[in-house]
Order: structure tokens, then sequence, then C-alpha cells
């Protein structure tokens, strides 16, 4: 256990470095996407019934995905030293690929290209992209990086220093349920519940951590602090809200707010409701700022390792 924070430290270099490799996913596809398929034919074979039924399927199918994990991780674990243990939890972060996803909707946005802007940031985020127009476009692109900063890389990093591959490979499995089937919709309403409820519990922690990390790195620290303590209880969920409002408050901008999904406008209250509508030159600090935080939780790592 004393060196989980070290390897950790290791993964996060190596995935900010070379990210996962295309050649790679071509081969082997990725870890993720193994998790993916299994929960989906766990769905597919268990989400019928009645509500009560299905909702006692959800947890066990939630139960299941997640101890297979935690074990496939311990046996792995069990034979691996901190640079095997690097190099397993290395895909199961992903601090490049959210970068190459954000930057990507910076460039045409600030060309005004809206049709290839609304493209890119539909690879991020969940809403309408045809209604979003520029500042809606920013402000979509913003959130998705505060909020998967916690869930992509913080999360992960902190119960893998915590537990090394058990506690990654569990932490992964609990966010791949929750992306697939913790939706309120009426196919997963009853189904992915218990899904949604873990998902919340794990990351209660890593999400204040990302805030505060976000407000260390910020020139504007204070701000950062304020509006996460004071906006992230008014975010449709309990931990997104932390790292949004922090990102909000730094950078002096307003985001969340109302937005369309499918064919219903969900009106979600403003976080930092004085702050500016963002634009493209914004993304790219809001990146600058991402970069910075990522190298506080390197050297908090570092730190805990040398400890």
């Amino acid at each position: 256990m004393m060196w989980h924070p070290a390897a950790m430290a290791l993964a996060l270099a190596l995935d900010a470095a070379i990210g996962w490799p295309d050649g790679l996913f071509r081969r082997i596809s990725h870890p993720v996407t193994w998790c993916g398929a299994l929960i989906s034919g766990l769905e597919t074979r268990w989400n019928q019934g009645g509500t009560g039924r299905r909702r006692l399927a959800g947890l066990v199918a939630a139960l299941l995905v997640i101890l297979l994990s935690a074990a496939v991780g311990a046996l792995l674990q069990a034979h691996a030293g901190p640079w095997l243990t690097a190099l397993l939890a290395w895909p199961l972060l992903a601090a490049r690929s959210l970068h190459q996803h954000v930057a990507a909707v910076a460039g045409p946005l600030a060309r005004d290209d809206l049709p290839a802007a609304r493209r890119a940031v539909s690879m991020i985020v969940g809403r309408d992209p045809d209604k979003l127009d520029s500042p809606a476009i920013a402000r979509a692109t913003l959130e998705s990086l505060a909020e998967n900063a916690s869930d992509g890389i913080i999360a992960p990093l902190f119960w893998g220093a915590l537990f090394g591959l058990p506690g990654i490979m569990a932490y992964k499995a609990i966010n791949t349920l929750d992306s697939m089937l913790g939706h309120r919709v009426p196919r997963y309403r009853a189904f992915g519940w218990a899904s949604a409820r873990i998902d919340d519990l794990a990351n209660l922690i890593p999400a204040r951590l990302t805030a505060l990390l976000f407000a260390l790195a910020a020139r504007h620290k204070q701000a950062a602090l304020r509006t996460a303590w004071r906006d992230a209880r008014h975010h449709r969920s309990p931990n997104g809200g932390w790292p949004e409002a922090a990102m909000a408050g730094a950078m002096g901008l307003r985001l969340s707010g109302p937005r369309i999904y499918g064919n219903e406008t969900a009106n979600e209250p403003w976080i930092n409701a004085p702050g500016r509508d963002p634009g493209a030159q914004d993304i790219i600090a809001g990146l600058g700022l991402y970069r910075r935080m990522l190298l506080l939780a390197a050297a908090c790592l570092a730190l805990a390792a040398i400890l």
C-alpha cells in the first residue's frame, strides 16, 4: 500500500504523455469497453419484469460487476510491483483524451465554425448540440472538462492511491455502470438506480478534492473556493457541482443554466450567475487551469509516496 500513490503518479504520467494509442485500441480495444460489454449483456438479460424485480436485478448486476473488477485487480496486484501496477492502471485514466476532446472544440469555435464546434462538443456532452449557440457550446465544454476531471482522473487516482489496482478497477466499473445505466429514462430508472447511487458515493470525496485542486491551481483561489462552497449545491448532481463551481469561480464565468436534452428543456440554475458567458479563449484558459491542476495532483501523489 505504501507504493500505491507512486504507481498512480507514474500511471498519470504515462497517460498524460501518450494516452491510449489508436494502435492498441484497434488491437485489444480498451478495458472500459470490456467492462461495458459485460454491463450491456447483464442489462439485456436482467432488465425485465416489474419495477421491484428490475431494482433488485440492477443492484445485483452492479455489485457483480464491481466485485468482479476488484477481484481481477486484486489478482493482478498480487503479482505486480509499482511499475507493473502503473502500467495496468494507465488505461484507466483519461487525462490526455479529455484534453484532446476539449481542445477539439476550441479551434472551430474560435473560427466561428459553429457546425464543426457542435460536432466536436457532441463527443463530450449529452445535450442536443444543434440547439447550442457559441456561449452554450463553450459552457458545455468547460462543464464537461470540470466534471470529467473529477470522474476520469482524480477519482480513479484517489481510489488507486488508497487501494491500488482493486481500487482503481472497482471505481472504473462504478463509473462505467453509471454512464451506461444511471440515466433518468424509463428503461433505466429502476434497473440503474443502484449504479447511480453507488457512483454518487464513490465520487463524494474525489469531487470535492477536485474542486480544491482547481482552486489551488487557479490564480483567483478565494473566488474559486467561495463559488464552490456557495453554488455546488445548486447543481443537479450531488458531486458534479463542486469541480464545475470551482472552475466557474476561478475563471469568473457563469456555467450550467438551462439546457436542452432531446425534446426536453432542463431549467437548471446558474452556477456563478454574476459571471460572464465563456468563449473559445476561455476554453483554452480552462485547459491551462486543467493542466496546472494535473501537475498539482501529481505532486500530491509524489508527496504521499514519500511520506
